[in-house]
């Protein structure tokens, strides 16, 4: 491609734009790559001077907690926060595994497609019969998580089971979850105390 001359125009306009122009200096060009812009508006002042000043001088603010990766609580401080539906001192019994289960479904193994027709059989099976207290045995499941981008639940079936039992049509025949004692499995199973049979 043949280079064109500039025409007297072009070259008048050019004298204009250079004649407006200061060259920058290098240390400008390094202050501006870090510090923000000078005409944009000013910053509104950190809540926090000490963050501020931790993430302004790189340190680390001892006050500060590491974030963590997990975006949901875990699921045993879920129920374990839940109030409590059922008589309290029965609640206490249980808790302590006084209280003997009447039925028991043990899911050790089986995929969430399988599982969960099973349990709400098993549920409501028992509450036609008159059971009160059934246990739920899932397991603590397996560490799968291969260090993806995207967390993998440590023990699905563990983790899922209180979220069917909480939903129709189990939902309206269990009272109170909670976590089995360490006699009945410990934090891979759960206690279901369902609703009396009318």
């Amino acid at each position: 491609m043949k280079r064109r001359r500039l025409t007297a125009e072009d070259q008048e306009l050019w004298d204009l734009v250079r004649s407006r122009t200061e060259p920058m200096k290098r240390s400008n060009l390094e202050v501006q790559r870090f510090e923000p812009d000078v005409m944009s508006a000013p910053a509104p002042a950190p809540r926090n001077l000490h963050k501020a000043h931790a993430v302004i001088l790189g340190k680390p603010n001892p006050r500060s907690v590491a974030p963590s990766h997990n975006l949901a609580p875990a699921i045993h401080d879920h129920i374990r926060q839940a109030p409590v539906q059922m008589d309290h001192k029965s609640f206490g019994k249980l808790k302590r595994g006084k209280l003997r289960p009447e039925g028991k479904i043990d899911l050790h193994g089986m995929t969430l497609d399988r599982a969960h027709p099973v349990l709400t059989g098993f549920v409501m099976n028992a509450h036609a019969q008159g059971k009160r207290l059934i246990l739920v045995v899932t397991g603590k499941g397996k560490m799968r998580d291969e260090g993806g981008p995207i967390p993998v639940r440590h023990g699905v079936l563990r983790h899922q089971v209180p979220q069917w039992l909480g939903m129709q049509p189990m939902k309206s025949v269990v009272l109170q979850i909670a976590q089995a004692h360490v006699s009945h499995g410990g934090g891979g199973a759960y206690y279901v105390y369902l609703r009396r049979h009318r």
